[in-house]
């Protein structure tokens, strides 16, 4: 080999060069490790401040739970209570009157046992309310406050206008679960209670009062001032909070457009099924109304510890969303800038690689696809490549020569092979079908003679009795006609014997025959049997050219044919004839949707003797026209399906090659 020149770098130091390229690589990867795991720290610290957020709305009702439970708890031990309690009238007016004044929608005065005395209201005289969990504490002593959902009925019978504020019409939301509901009519009510104790301390009654939360815009934009103060969120993004009573949103600050408060939506069935049905809290990004926001979701339990609902703060992600996307934006540009520089440098550096491998790759693919001309030339590179490219060359010029000798050679090898292997398969076949001949011929010739003899002598005596008797033969003249019949019978079939045996005996005069033609004439010979098998014919006739065969015998293969397709659709079904030019004659084709042919029967199907109608047929009907269209240099082949018919093809010759002609 030759070594590089003066001033050249080998090819070690060009491939030590080319190590610096896998940046191209390093850093795509770098900056997609960055983006993902940048884009998963964005995700948690969304999910971090809505946790936070989350938590302080918690807090936030827990100390309005608190303050209603201690608003009712210092009225239960007001003196002025004490005062009017045993007076139901001046006791009533000082509830209606301390209501508003609480913070509360309804208050009631109940006795030790849970029953009312007396309430803010004109309903309810006399109820027992001792089956709420808080009514219970409080007459037992202790004073709880929490949450509870009146019915509308119960709603209705503290105070109409109660009951008619708490309706809230369900409005159809995208991807909420399916539900027929028109209309919530439920309430949810913070429900506190609390002892009444007499001057000895002893517990005389209790203190029920509650504020309904359906439509409290007041208290969610409480809720929303607190945990988002103005200024709280970067990049225009705004804070909500909702309470849901079950999955319909009864107080929200959440805007289904302009300044319309998208009260009576419904939460999404994953939220849905995640927080009311698993019991879960949900800190993750949800589909609200219509838009997505980063969302912090908390199951609601009331005093029987039930899920009846939900508190949610959330806010609005898009603004996040474009921030992230500006983000990553930049940093790809960037990117994108470094790695089309480097590319553009090292590819400069790298052509002298390049280059000449591949115009030697090129020069190896126009071989492989023929071009044994093509040679890589000169490279201009003095290195280890160069000198390659060059022994290349040289190789290519002495693989083309030996290439050339080698299929010249080839060539003449196969072209022998295949004419030795038709020649012997072509004779294998005749001598196949000489020796079936031989001996079927020998054997006929002696059956037929042995047959025609006493055949005769019976026709010759059967002819006796009819001259004879005369009239008196006519008691058995039904049976001497079936006689007739049957002898008649045995000729045919020694007639097929001996025309299958000696075929060119009963050979017809060679003429120019139309297939289409003919094969037309011959569905009027079978006319009887289509119409009794209800057997659709479709012709579909293109030959122009004719065939040069005894009329007769080809006629005698398409009955045959015809014959057997619709012998094989006894149940009815279609029968298909066909015929086209081809470059030496015409092919015909006689397809039918019958029982078909088993695989087994297919190579068997000419053979002499050889039938599938055991009780119909001879066998010699293929047989015979296999020896008709090989005397004339024709053939027929078959082509079937168990279940969905058989094709015979018949491929006829312009020009004959009589079999005579070919053996000599």
């Amino acid at each position: 080999m030759r070594r590089p020149g003066r001033g050249s770098l080998s090819v070690r130091t060009k491939l030590l060069a080319m190590v610096l390229s896998p940046i191209l690589i390093a850093l795509p990867i770098i900056v997609g490790l960055l983006g993902y795991w940048g884009n998963v720290y964005y995700d948690r610290l969304l999910v971090y401040k809505i946790a936070a957020d989350l938590v302080v709305a918690n807090q936030y009702l827990d100390r309005v739970l608190t303050t209603i439970g201690a608003n009712a708890g210092a009225f239960a031990d007001s003196a002025r209570l004490a005062d009017v309690r045993g007076d139901a009238a001046a006791t009533s007016r000082l509830l209606a009157e301390s209501r508003s004044r609480l913070g509360f929608d309804f208050i009631f005065l109940l006795d030790a046992r849970g029953r009312v005395v007396a309430s803010s209201h004109a309903g309810d005289g006399g109820a027992d309310h001792a089956f709420w969990p808080v009514v219970a504490a409080a007459v037992g002593g202790t004073p709880r406050t929490g949450i509870d959902i009146y019915s509308p009925d119960q709603l209705e019978t503290i105070d109409p206008e109660l009951a008619k504020r708490a309706v809230v019409a369900v409005v159809p939301t995208r991807n909420a679960a399916p539900d027929s509901k028109r209309e919530e009519r439920r309430g949810m009510v913070i429900h506190a209670a609390a002892p009444v104790r007499d001057r000895g301390g002893a517990v005389v009654g209790a203190i029920e009062a509650g504020m309904l939360l359906n439509g409290n815009l007041d208290f969610v934009d409480r809720i929303n001032d607190i945990v988002y103060r103005a200024g709280s969120l970067p990049l225009g993004s705004r804070g909500t909070a909702t309470l849901f009573l079950d999955d319909v949103r009864i107080a929200t600050n959440v805007r289904l457009f302009e300044n319309r408060r998208a009260l009576g939506t419904r939460v999404s069935l994953a939220v849905r099924d995640h927080v009311l049905g698993q019991g879960k809290t949900w800190l993750d990004k949800a589909f609200v109304v219509s838009d997505w926001y980063v969302s912090g979701y908390e199951p609601l339990y009331d005093t029987f510890e039930r899920r009846v609902g939900m508190l949610y703060v959330g806010y609005l992600e898009t603004p996040f969303r474009h921030a992230k996307l500006v983000a990553l934006g930049i940093m790809a540009a960037v990117f994108a800038l470094l790695s089309v520089a480097a590319t553009v440098f090292f590819l400069r550096w790298a052509r002298t690689i390049f280059d000449p491998l591949e115009r030697m790759n090129r020069t190896m693919s126009a071989v492989e696809g023929g071009d044994a001309a093509a040679r890589v030339g000169e490279t201009g590179s003095r290195d280890e490549i160069g000198a390659l490219a060059r022994h290349l060359d040289q190789l290519l010029d002495a693989l083309h020569a030996q290439s050339d000798a080698l299929r010249a050679l080839n060539a003449e090898l196969d072209r022998k092979v295949v004419e030795r292997t038709a020649a012997l398969e072509s004779a294998r076949k005749r001598l196949a079908m000489s020796e079936k001949l031989a001996a079927i011929g020998q054997l006929t010739a002696g059956v037929a003679h042995e047959i025609n003899n006493p055949i005769a002598v019976m026709q010759g005596n059967l002819d006796l009795m009819r001259a004879e008797l005369g009239p008196a033969l006519a008691p058995v003249a039904e049976e001497v006609r079936l006689l007739d019949e049957q002898i008649s019978r045995v000729r045919v079939i020694v007639g097929k014997l001996l025309q299958f045996a000696r075929p060119g005996e009963y050979a017809g005069y060679i003429e120019d025959v139309d297939p289409s033609a003919l094969l037309g004439d011959c569905l009027v010979l079978v006319r009887h049997m289509l119409a009794r098998g209800a057997v659709e014919v479709r012709q579909d006739f293109h030959a122009t050219r004719t065939a040069r065969i005894a009329r007769t015998e080809l006629q005698q293969v398409f009955i045959n044919l015809l014959v057997n397709a619709i012998h094989a659709m006894p149940d009815g079904g279609t029968l298909t004839l066909a015929t086209a030019d081809t470059d030496d004659g015409v092919v015909v084709t006689v397809g039918d949707t019958g029982v078909g042919i088993r695989e087994e029967d297919l190579g068997r199907i000419f053979d002499p003797f050889f039938t599938t109608r055991k009780r119909e047929g001879t066998g010699l009907g293929l047989a015979i026209s296999y020896a008709i269209l090989e005397r004339y240099g024709a053939t027929i082949d078959v082509a079937s399906e168990p279940g969905r018919g058989a094709t015979f093809t018949v491929r006829l010759l312009a020009e004959p090659r009589l079999a005579e002609a070919a053996a000599t």
